[in-house]
């Protein structure tokens, strides 16, 4: 067993260099992903005869939603007290939107990088939506429904904003 874990630390090393890179919390979230999600995927399969069909409109519905609230996680002033214990507040990002810089070592470091990239926690968020469907499928729709007409409204607020400032210009 210590020549695994031996030969694990060496290569952490070897890939990280001289930079922290939380390797060791990387797996580890990496486990309760695929925990999290054989689990849902075992009490689907328990609770229910099949799954439920994805038909286009159902993966429309999920994509806009999981762009949308990814980004409310990841960059939403609104949700910064969440991200506090593992960010620094360093600006504006864009239009309600911030940058926060990742603080900490090890799990608080990972869990900063994850909860900060509107990429990573897609997979999360895309996940939980699956699971809706299979578990609450009425209400995964609303919320779906209610994020999308959200993201929607974005682009208007940023078209409106644009047309405003080439009238005035």
């Amino acid at each position: 067993m210590n020549a695994v874990v031996d030969t694990a630390r060496r290569q952490a090393q070897e890939y990280a260099g001289e930079e922290d890179r939380p390797l060791g919390s990387y797996l580890g979230t990496l486990g309760v992903y695929a925990l999290t999600t054989a689990t849902m995927a075992l009490l689907g399969r328990r609770l229910r005869d099949r799954p439920p069909a994805i038909g286009l409109a159902d993966l429309a519905l999920m994509t806009v939603t999981t762009h949308k609230a990814s980004r409310v996680i990841a960059k939403d002033p609104v949700t910064s007290p969440l991200r506090a214990p593992f960010t620094r507040y360093s600006g504006t990002a864009g239009p309600s939107e911030l940058s926060e810089e990742v603080r900490g070592k090890g799990v608080r470091h990972a869990v900063g990088e994850l909860i900060t990239c509107p990429f990573c926690t897609a997979q999360w968020v895309a996940t939980a939506y699956a699971a809706g469907l299979v578990f609450a499928p009425q209400a995964t729709r609303l919320a779906g429904a209610t994020m999308t007409a959200v993201a929607g409204s974005d682009w208007l607020q940023l078209g409106y904003a644009r047309l405003q400032r080439a009238a005035e210009g």
